[in-house]
């Protein structure tokens, strides 16, 4: 990497500007009743992108794009998971305002995540009630990829790339078919996304305020009480905010940010302990017992062990995108390996960290490694992709240029990089075009669709029925008039909540129908009262074929009775 942007740090104060000069001493004022003196204005022109026209265009064309990919088809492609059924769920019990959750909350993820669901969905489904189903809101993903679009915009040109590599950086983030996939669904980790690059955004700010600082910290408490996993980032955060400050105030603003974040973020097992639920206890839930659940879930094996789980979720990244995970992780690596030579590095040092972090929290051997992951890793990835791209060309134009150099050397640079950046695009673009397209072709869900259909049409009396359905379609049963928990039931809980299984004391007998979807079946080796009733039922219809069918079975009461 060379050398491509201007130093992200200000010249210290005495530092000499050429032999024989005196020494340039930038002024300094000092606040009555301050902290201490306030930075020099830095040597280059801050960017002010509200104020750039260049900026907005090209943000805005940009963005117009992205919309436009991750909003068309998104309530058919991809399939609807049960995570997405599992949050807008609870952020309906939010809006119902029956708690945190329409069943008891086990402290399993922090609940900030699901109160924003609600939040982002009030008004829609206040005024179309039977919209709050997972497929018609995933269009409130589309305002969350949109604001993380522009904050990667924002934050890049604050890390000083040019606008061309900012906007690079943004379509990496907004449309490698990786990410349409992954940004399209209702899930925590893309609020999480949201709030982190926020905070990084305040922790580069070319205003040095103490107050972005500050900021910096909140919005990263909150990226980590929307989801915890976010807590590995902090350290990349923490390099950002060091390299951007200024020297004169940077203790300051470290410790500010510091106190903000640990404040806001001890308001989470405060909550628990203020309900008697931080320890564990007879009879009631608590924090530590969801962290324990938490970090001791069977690990998914090695990433890069062939069969293990984890090594499936790598295969299905790399299945819609190889250039941003793996290109970025080696442009991350890069970039810091080589701060000392390169500007480019000593800028990107901190989302150039944040990528490794990550990679290496992923490659853990016994861990746990979800699909929804590599979400947290996708704005990293690209920003240094799109740092590496510019430290390219800033190498081949610039690199041991002298005054009045020949045309036809300057016209050989120019088309080196335009070689360069047509073997880019020939590799890319197809790629990615093939991957787009599915996403806005394919129609993943129209067997759910249909067995939500003939739930609503075909039970007689669904207020007196009882049904086991994956969190998927848990709200659209609700909004055909199951009774929400102990009518319209999530599956596994009829073998593991206590409060649901005292409604059953005869086992499979009380339960009238089973919609078995592929998560159903396979996770009901496990859940005997879930196994006993796809056992003891009869297919009434099924819709869609192969693995991916949805079957309506009926349960045979009189069967072993």
């Amino acid at each position: 990497m060379t050398a491509t942007l201007p130093t992200a740090t200000d010249p210290r104060p005495g530092t000499a500007t050429a032999a024989g000069t005196a020494p340039l001493i930038p002024q300094q004022r000092t606040r009555p009743g301050g902290l201490g003196v306030r930075p020099p204005a830095p040597a280059h022109p801050l960017v002010r992108f509200r104020s750039s026209r260049p900026d907005l265009l090209l943000c805005g064309a940009v963005l117009l794009a992205i919309v436009l990919v991750q909003g068309w088809n998104i309530t058919n492609f991809p399939t609807l998971s049960d995570d997405e059924g599992t949050y807008l769920a609870q952020a309906w019990a939010v809006q119902q305002g029956d708690g945190l959750a329409h069943y008891t909350y086990w402290y399993d993820h922090p609940p900030l995540g699901w109160i924003q669901i609600a939040g982002l969905t009030y008004l829609p489904s206040l005024l179309v009630p039977d919209w709050m189903t997972v497929a018609p809101m995933r269009f409130s993903m589309l305002a969350v990829s949109a604001a993380s679009s522009v904050l990667i915009y924002v934050l890049a040109r604050r890390l000083w790339l040019p606008r061309w590599a900012g906007a690079l950086a943004m379509a990496l983030f907004g449309l490698s078919p990786l990410s349409v996939v992954l940004q399209r669904e209702i899930f925590l980790d893309n609020l999480a996304v949201l709030w982190m690059l926020l905070a990084f955004c305040l922790a580069a700010s070319p205003s040095r305020h103490l107050w972005h600082h500050f900021g910096s910290g909140l919005a990263a408490a909150t990226a980590v009480l929307t989801k915890e996993t976010m807590l590995v980032v902090l350290p990349a955060l923490l390099v950002t905010m060091w390299r951007h400050s200024h020297r004169d105030t940077r203790k300051f603003a470290v410790t500010g940010a510091v106190t903000a974040c640990a404040l806001i973020g001890l308001s989470y097992p405060l909550y628990a302990l203020l309900n008697s639920e931080l320890l564990p206890g007879a009879g009631h839930v608590s924090l530590i017992d969801g962290i324990t659940y938490q970090m001791s879930r069977p690990g998914s094996g090695f990433v890069l062990t062939p069969g293990s789980g984890s090594n499936g979720v790598l295969r299905s990244w790399l299945y819609y995108d190889t250039v941003l995970p793996l290109g970025g992780l080696a442009g991350a690596l890069l970039l810091l390996a080589t701060p000392r030579w390169s500007v480019t590095a000593r800028a990107l040092a901190g989302p150039a960290l944040a990528a490794v972090i990550l990679a290496a929290v992923a490659m853990r051997p016994s861990g746990y490694l979800p699909a929804m992951y590599v979400i947290q890793a996708l704005p990293f990835l690209a920003l240094v992709l799109a740092g590496g791209a510019a430290s390219v060309t800033h190498a081949v134009l610039r690199r041991r240029r002298a005054p009045g150099e020949r045309r036809s050397r300057l016209i050989g640079r120019r088309a080196l990089i335009g070689v360069l950046a047509l073997s880019a695009a020939v590799y890319v673009l197809p790629r990615w075009y093939e991957g787009d397209r599915t996403a806005l072709t394919a129609d993943a869900n129209a067997p759910y669709r249909q067995a939500a259909a003939w739930l609503g049409r075909e039970v007689p009396d669904p207020g007196r029925t009882r049904v086991l359905v994956d969190d998927a379609l848990w709200l659209d049963a609700v909004h055909h008039g199951f009774q929400p928990g102990l009518g319209a039931v999530w599956f596994y809980k009829a073998d593991l909540d206590p409060a649901v299984t005292k409604t059953l004391p005869r086992g499979w007998r009380d339960i009238d129908y089973v919609v078995s979807s592929p998560t159903v079946r396979r996770d009901a080796v496990d859940l005997p009262n879930v196994k006993a009733a796809l056992e003891h039922s009869s297919v009434v219809a099924v819709f869609g074929s192969g693995e991916d069918r949805i079957e309506i079975r009926r349960t045979d009461r009189a069967d072993g009775s």
